[in-house]
């Protein structure tokens, strides 16, 4: 079973890898929204996957500390690309969520990223 949450919230940024010339290269803001994606099985106990109040509760720290921030100013958010954002949310998120599969990030209505961890290698 799949479930989700959607969390959002607004920082800004610059990519400094960009171009000259480019537009993203200026300072400007997001209203980010990310939608957490759980796998895993449904208990027969309590009918979910995960009870949305404790995945809420995961997620806040984080929330806090990316809400209203300049995101290069973040270690590891350096170059704060959508795929980079993704990949660091994941990070941070699936050592408290082991049935985490997707880090879905959105930084307009029509553009994003969905991340869903490195391939894992057999030795």
């Amino acid at each position: 079973m799949l479930i989700f949450k959607d969390f959002s919230f607004e920082a800004a940024h610059r990519l400094p890898n960009v171009p000259e010339g480019h537009k993203c290269a200026r300072l400007h803001g997001h209203s980010f929204r990310v939608r957490v994606v759980l796998d895993g099985p449904v208990d027969p106990e309590t009918g979910w996957v995960m009870d949305f109040a404790d995945l809420k509760a995961v997620v806040r720290p984080l929330q806090d500390q990316l809400d209203h921030r300049y995101l290069n100013e973040i270690d590891g958010l350096e170059n704060p690309t959508s795929e980079v954002l993704a990949r660091w949310i994941w990070q941070a998120l699936k050592p408290r969520l082991p049935l985490l599969a997707a880090i879905e990030l959105r930084e307009t209505c029509t553009s994003g990223c969905i991340y869903r961890g490195e391939p894992e290698l057999t030795p």
